[in-house]
């Protein structure tokens, strides 16, 4: 699971029938201190998630088990919504 921040929309009025009913948001991949780590990703929303939330992803074969349709095109899709981080110092 990696740790991200909802940062944006993407529209699509054209997508394959398994993401039907599922919106596809760009999130900010964070390190464990909240900073940017990497490159914005596009996910799909499991879990009605809305910018500027802390959420969680996961990446290849477990986000496409993230959706009700198995056998999807799908690499990265949001599973949580994070309400609290706390780290040890």
């Amino acid at each position: 699971m990696h740790l991200c921040r909802v940062i944006g929309t993407v529209w699509a009025t054209q997508k394959v029938d398994t993401l039907t009913g599922y919106r596809m948001l760009i999130v900010q991949p964070l390190s464990h201190d909240l900073t940017n780590r990497g490159l914005p990703v596009v996910a799909v929303d499991t879990v009605s998630a809305a910018p500027g939330q802390l959420v969680y992803i996961v990446k290849s074969r477990e986000a496409s088990k993230a959706l009700d349709e198995r056998f999807n095109p799908v690499d990265a899709a949001i599973v949580g919504i994070v309400d609290e981080v706390r780290t040890s110092t």
